[in-house]
């Protein structure tokens, strides 16, 4: 058996000095993200493991960090983040397992690394983007059991359940165009964000299979107050829209107050679809088409198969993608 190797092989290999791998293995902020790489990238040269994490069945019940890229502010005001959450309780509540919940933020992020590689959990889900390359690859360093909510950006190699967002999207904008709409926008969210990516390119697909260019497109950052402004820009840039698939619920509540101010009927001058199926879906004023995704169902089924990583009971399965579905009411 590999001796485990020590913080002066680790400095060696990384060609730093013992203190400094010692304030990575601390998460100190004292340490340039190049140094920090470098150190990484020794200890996972040499087989470095993390301290207790090497035997997860010495712990039961075993615990699961819900490590999220976003702030603090943002994940107690997006109902998503709280029906993703109750999904995952819900599965670890059978094995009576705990789940801390950690925002990740620039200023943050050693001490979250800090606390998964030195045993703070034994299995990690990560949510949303910020941190998620480097948090995985503290993970791939300790041993760490994890998986990805939500396709991972290109260069994050992890496992990961995540609903059919192109296939949502095309399905939505199919939707529109069987109803004779032929001017059909699109608000998109960020452009770095692979659901807001996939998203988009389901509106694009669903125009090239019907042989239509696509009409507009705005993006906003999935907020309700981005997604008024967005739409406020495509009626001036283009009065003749017709519809408009939008990529989440709350920028379509925005895009409803936005044509309702410009004086726009829904859907009888604009048809709107969103994507999501939030609570507030219901309320709005027309109640609002969009495209459920199973969240619950979603953090159920990652912590599901991360706690089959963490107990070695079975093989766990990589990608899963979770079907949607689209809700008829009455904007669209």
């Amino acid at each position: 058996m590999r001796a485990h190797p020590t913080v002066q092989q680790i400095a060696a290999a990384a060609d730093v000095s013992p203190a400094t791998v010692s304030r990575v293995l601390t998460g100190s902020v004292r340490v340039t993200t190049g140094v920090r790489q470098r150190v990484y990238a020794a200890m996972t040269q040499l087989g470095y493991v993390g301290r207790d994490v090497r035997k997860p069945e010495s712990r039961k019940p075993p615990a699961v960090g819900l490590v999220v890229g976003q702030p603090t502010a943002r994940v107690f005001a997006d109902p998503f983040f709280a029906r993703l959450a109750a999904g995952a309780e819900a599965e670890l509540a059978v094995h009576g397992s705990p789940m801390p919940i950690l925002t990740v933020t620039r200023d943050n992020l050693p001490a979250i690394e800090r606390y998964l590689l030195t045993g703070g959990a034994d299995g990690v889900l990560l949510l949303g983007e910020y941190g998620r390359r480097q948090v995985a690859r503290a993970m791939a360093v300790s041993g760490v059991p994890a998986r990805a909510i939500g396709r991972p950006t290109d260069g994050v190699d992890l496992p990961y359940v995540d609903v059919d967002n192109r296939g949502g999207a095309r399905m939505a904008v199919q939707h529109l165009l069987r109803s004779g709409r032929r001017h059909i926008a699109s608000i998109a969210g960020p452009r770095d964000m692979p659901a807001a990516v996939d998203r988009l390119a389901g509106y694009h697909e669903a125009m090239a299979e019907a042989g239509i260019e696509p009409t507009a497109i705005a993006y906003g950052d999935f907020t309700q107050a981005s997604g008024m402004h967005a739409m406020q820009w495509l009626t001036r840039r283009l009065p003749r829209v017709d519809a408009v698939f939008v990529a989440s619920d709350a920028m379509a509540v925005g895009a409803l107050h936005a044509l309702r101010r410009a004086g726009r009927t829904v859907p009888d001058d604009v048809a709107v679809i969103g994507f999501d199926d939030a609570p507030i879906a219901t309320l709005i004023q027309p109640a609002l088409t969009t495209v459920r995704q199973p969240v619950e169902q979603l953090g159920r089924i990652a912590c599901r198969l991360l706690l089959a990583d963490v107990t070695k009971e079975k093989p766990a399965s990589g990608t899963v993608i979770l079907p949607t579905e689209l809700i008829h009411r009455r904007s669209a």
